[in-house]
Order: structure tokens, then sequence, then C-alpha cells
């Protein structure tokens, strides 16, 4: 389980933006679920957004003008007989806010108009879309989130993230081909949610440790390595010749159950092992981690092992408390692994 309140918190360590001033009313207000939550952030941001002006692009159109416009399509203009008109097809470029970007905004705002948020954000909601009458609409299903931003674009780096978990997480289809909506941000999002705020918690909060998502080399005794597959760490914690691995999961449930026995899921604890073996090659002191966010279940893993000289833990992560307490347990991993003797 996991509050609602604190997956504000952690997308405002996955968006740098969200801990701007604007946002800060998100942080204390009471929210009834993640769509919720979710259209207060999108209401904010496209306020600001709208504020600064919405971004625009250049359009190509075509039109029948009686002035010349950009270029003439003489084989349209042929076609159609306008010159009898006095008149041409045109075909020109227009400076025009409904760029594609904008699309998605006013098509995500709409769909949460469909969805079961309050009755006061669905009126803030329709009062945005007033400065869409411009900006048309796309299909749920095609959507292209393949974005490059640069400086003229930035802004809307969040808002797209945030709408991406609204379209991904809201919509599903039923056998009848009519759209439905289902329950919002599924396990692997959450799970890449997951990751990315543990990342950015440590990065905020000690500066003095090297913290990344690094790639670990095969320790190769040839140097020969076609076909191996990458080995790529969630967050990696760095301090002097201390490192600690951490292999972030968000599951349904942490443990597995044969003949009514729990065990750990083997892929995950043969995965960190081989990670810290083999950056402990290069040397220094490498331990590893299995963080779970905390699930329901009865039996919880909060286990230690030695391995060949390394220390491997598996631990869970409460998210079903008072933010002040999820910092704590994040700093006492810090502590341990990190700072200690």
């Amino acid at each position: 389980m996991i509050r609602v309140q604190n997956i504000y918190y952690m997308l405002a360590y996955a968006f740098h933006i969200l801990r701007e001033q604007g946002y800060e009313s998100c942080g204390t207000e009471e929210f009834e679920n993640t769509a919720d939550l979710l259209s207060a952030i999108l209401v904010k941001g496209v306020a600001i957004q709208i504020k600064r002006g919405l971004g625009r692009t250049y359009i190509e159109e075509t039109e029948l003008l009686s002035c010349l416009r950009g270029k003439i399509d003489i084989t349209e203009s042929i076609k159609q007989q306008t010159i009898m008109k006095r008149q041409l097809v045109c075909t020109y470029d227009e400076f025009s806010v409904d760029s594609y970007m904008n699309r998605i905004l006013k098509t995500t705002m709409e769909v949460l108009l469909r969805y079961d948020v309050p009755k006061a954000k669905k009126k803030e909601l329709r009062n945005l879309l007033l400065y869409f009458k411009e900006v048309g609409t796309l299909d749920l299903y095609s959507i292209d989130w393949k974005f490059r931003f640069n400086r003229n674009n930035q802004n809307y780096q969040m808002l797209m993230s945030i709408c991406y978990l609204v379209i991904k997480g809201l919509l599903q289809t039923s056998t009848d081909g009519s759209v439905k909506l289902m329950k919002f941000l599924d396990e692997q999002r959450m799970c890449r949610l997951y990751e990315k705020f543990i990342l950015e918690y440590y990065r905020k909060h000690y500066p003095q440790i090297k913290t990344s998502a690094s790639q670990i080399g095969w320790a190769l005794d040839d140097g020969i390595g076609a076909m191996l597959p990458i080995m790529q760490s969630d967050i990696m914690l760095t301090y002097g010749d201390k490192t600690l691995i951490i292999d972030a999961k968000y599951y349904g449930l942490t443990t597995q159950v044969q003949y009514d026995v729990n065990t750990l899921h083997s892929k995950n604890l043969y995965q960190i092992f081989t990670y810290v073996k083999n950056k402990a090659v290069a040397g220094g002191e490498v331990s590893g981690m299995l963080l779970y966010a905390r699930t329901d279940e009865e039996i919880q893993p909060d286990n230690t092992y030695m391995m060949s000289g390394n220390r491997i833990s598996v631990k869970t992560l409460d998210l079903n408390c008072d933010f002040s307490e999820i910092t704590r347990q994040l700093n006492a991993i810090a502590d341990a692994f990190i700072f200690s003797n």
C-alpha cells in the first residue's frame, strides 16, 4: 500500500519542477485517489504554462485564397478551376498553438473530465480548456510519446510525463471496443517512479555521495564480452571506497510461496549478487540491496547475508506512512551502508 499523498512527494523528487512555487499547495492537500492528485498537478502546471504562453509551432495550412500567401498549389488550383473565381489554392505556414504537445494536454484534460475527480477540479479543467479552443485532440491509442525537448519547450517536459501517466494509467479497452477507466498507475509504471524517487532522494539530500544509475562492467578474464547482457543498476551510491548497489522493486508480492514456505524471488537475488560480485572486482567495499516497496503481506523480508565477502541485504521500504518516516528509512540505509565504520 502507498498513501496517495506520498505519490506527490515521489513525483516531486522525480520532477524537480514540482518543488517550484505554484505547486506547493499540492503537498498539503488531501486527495481521494491518484487521478485526483495528478489532475491537481496538471491543473497547476497548465495554468502556469498559460501565464507563460502556450507553446506555438509552425503548421502547414492549405486554403483557397483571393490573395497570394505562401506557395501556390498549381495542381490543385487547376483541378478545382479556382482561377474562374479569381482565387488560388495556397499552402503556407501558420504559427499556431495547435502544437502536438498542446493537443496531448487538451486530450488528457478531457480524459480526466470523464474520471472520478472532484467537481471543483473538473470546473478548473473546463476553465483551462477555454484557452485550447484552437487546439485539436488526438486518438488516445496512437499518441507518439517520443519528444525532443529544447530551450523553447523544456517547460513541457514534466507536463508530458504527467499526461503519459494519466493516459497510460487510466485507460484500457474492453472486449467490445469501448473505452473504460481502470485503476491508476499499474505496477510497471509505479516501479519506474519508485526507482526514480529513491535515486533523486539520495542525489538531493546526500550531495557528498556520488549517486547514479550506472552500468556495471563484466569482470572478464580475456576481455571478450560478445552477446553478454548489459548490467544496468537502478541506484548506485559511492562514497570513498564504499559502494552500495540498490535494486528497487515494486511488486504486488515481495516473496514467493511454495509448499507454504516464503522465499525470496530467486532471479532478483541472482541479479543483485551478479552486480555486486562483478563490481567488487574493481576493489573497494561493495554491498548490494534489494529494496522492495512494502506490501500488506504478513511476512516481509528483512535479511542481510554475507556472500563471499560481500554484504547483500533484502529490505522493504514502507510507503504507507508519513513522509517523514520514509525519509528516516532512507537515511538509515545511507547511515548503515555508506557512513558506518
